[in-house]
């Protein structure tokens, strides 16, 4: 018999499993039980904890992980971290992050090539152009992208604190980069000239206004839900535009009917396993970076220590001060 089905395993998995049956169906779970059973030891042996991104999927994100959220939560949560290795269920910019706050610590990837498209559209030679280009103008720097962009900013933002961050300057006008929509979106909130950079979200530049008026035609009362990396005229059509972690909060204090989380496909997975009694109605647009992190990957990571985030020290300490201006503020 395959270890997958040995009573002894489903038995100690049984109540994670408890967790995400809502949306893991049973004759699923014995292709992840060995993984999570294998993880959760190995945690404890080599002294390490896991940080996923909301966009993971239920068996990671509800299993083994040790601290969730969006990419500012993470931010945040690794600098608390007491074990020794930080495991980074997500892309590599969030690993690379992790590690700029945490420089004595291991810091690994399950994938390499785990990447994002907002990070892979600009570099830092680029941000110095611009610099050029608009002398004097500060640079605000999405957290979607390289150590080496960072380097090259005043301060850093995710979508969780844009509009906070660029008002904070107290300035006329910024360059905000990489994420286009993500721009344009915060400057019709605050009313600041944002410089805007070409670079899109895969998963989030797909929907359109259309999608919008045809879940709701569809599903009436549906509440919708966007992310700010949306193209504006998404956010235009929707109830309520705001983080994955904003999106959380909403669900959790409003606990609408029905709702539509126009974001990643996994998200609306996590989120409804803490609300049954919630419809979440589900147009899925699955980020293929994101979906590289696997509970094989992880558990092969946390097997052989690989593979390790490192950043130049002549990049790194200058875009630690990009991330932690932005935790300041």
């Amino acid at each position: 018999m395959s270890l997958a089905f040995s009573p002894d395993l489903m038995a100690r998995t049984a109540p994670l499993y408890d967790r995400v049956k809502s949306v893991i169906p049973s004759i699923e779970w014995p292709a992840f039980a060995e993984d999570i059973d294998a993880i959760l030891a190995l945690k404890r042996e080599r002294d390490a904890v896991i940080l996923a991104h909301n966009y993971q999927t239920p068996e990671i994100f509800h299993c083994v992980a040790d601290i969730v959220g969006d990419s500012l939560a993470l931010a945040r949560e690794a600098m608390k971290v007491d074990a020794g290795t930080i495991v980074l269920a997500g892309v590599h910019f969030m690993a690379e992050t992790a590690k700029l706050l945490n420089p004595a610590k291991r810091v690994l990837i399950p994938d390499l090539d785990a990447g994002c498209s907002l990070a892979a559209s600009i570099t830092a030679a680029d941000v110095r152009l611009l610099r050029q280009r608009y002398p004097g103008v500060p640079v605000v720097t999405y957290v979607n992208t390289s150590a080496a962009v960072k380097a090259e900013s005043d301060v850093c933002c995710t979508s969780g604190n844009a509009r906070k961050i660029v008002e904070s300057l107290g300035v006329p006008k910024v360059i905000m980069l990489p994420d286009e929509y993500l721009a344009q979106n915060i400057a019709a909130e605050t009313g600041v000239e944002i410089v805007t950079w070409a670079g899109h979200c895969e998963v989030h530049e797909r929907f359109t206004a259309q999608d919008i008026r045809q879940l709701r035609a569809g599903h009436p009362g549906i509440v919708v839900l966007a992310h700010p990396e949306c193209p504006p005229e998404v956010v235009g059509e929707s109830d309520f535009t705001g983080s994955t972690a904003a999106m959380i909060e909403y669900v959790d204090a409003k606990q609408p009917a029905r709702v539509v989380l126009v974001t990643e496909c996994s998200m609306s997975d996590n989120v409804a396993v803490q609300h049954p009694k919630v419809e979440f109605i589900r147009p899925c647009n699955l980020c293929p970076h994101m979906k590289q992190i696997t509970l094989p990957k992880i558990r092969r990571t946390l097997e052989t220590m690989q593979h390790e985030v490192t950043i130049d020290p002549s990049v790194a300490a200058p875009a630690r001060r990009a991330v932690e201006r932005m935790l300041e503020i």
